[in-house]
């Protein structure tokens, strides 16, 4: 569904099923942000198709993080075609801690390689730039890709409507999270666009979610 301009949402609404959103960016562009499980991509697909985008279409696979419900169903893309995007300290946790978190849920880690190693800074996609954030808390290179032309921040699960991305799984970081949460509260935003849940939309309502979760949730942090 197109959320506004070139920015597509594809919600995970199946509360009995764990999957993550997705959000693809058209334009010259043509990036799409967290594919989730591999068994859910055909109906991604399937619903990106509905919009009249085609798998073809896709240039870029951006993770913001390597969590399976975010990040397997990056290896169902063509990687002589696509580049598969993952901050590069993420790609060292998935080696590590962060691939043992698949065979913990039961399934298998994606066999691929990464092609696109992301570092925090700009990056140019198509004929935009965007910035990567490093946003550590709920994995350690989990990011925030932020489009500043659309004052619209991809921020994965580091935060969401009135909550925030858990900090029990191996990698996860309560004060780092905090930290990354801060950074985000700083930036010029309309639109906040997180892995599960709605969307958040406007400066006020933007700062009001912020303000909620740093004095009603950061103390149990």
């Amino acid at each position: 569904m197109r959320l506004k301009n070139d920015i597509y949402i594809y919600e995970w609404t199946k509360p009995y099923e764990n999957n993550c959103n997705s959000y693809f960016i058209g334009g010259n562009v043509n990036a799409l942000i967290d594919p989730g499980l591999t068994g859910y991509v055909p109906d991604l697909l399937s619903r990106m198709l509905d919009d009249g985008i085609q798998k073809e279409d896709i240039r870029y696979v951006i993770n913001t993080h390597s969590h399976p419900d975010h990040f397997q169903g990056s290896e169902v893309f063509d990687q002589e075609k696509v580049k598969i995007g993952l901050h590069v300290k993420e790609i060292e946790f998935l080696h590590g801690d962060g691939g043992e978190l698949y065979s913990l849920f039961g399934i298998n880690a994606p066999r691929m390689n990464v092609n696109f190693p992301l570092e925090e800074g700009h990056v140019v996609l198509g004929d935009q730039t965007f910035k990567i954030i490093l946003a550590p808390g709920h994995s350690p290179g989990s990011i925030g890709l932020y489009w500043p032309e659309q004052k619209a921040l991809f921020c994965g699960d580091v935060v969401f409507d009135q909550s925030v991305g858990r900090t029990d799984f191996p990698g996860g970081n309560g004060a780092l999270l905090k930290k990354s949460i801060l950074a985000f509260s700083k930036l010029d935003l309309e639109w906040i666009l997180p892995g599960h849940m709605g969307t958040l939309q406007g400066k006020v309502n933007i700062q009001k979610n912020f303000n909620l979760i740093i004095q009603g949730i950061f103390p149990y942090i």
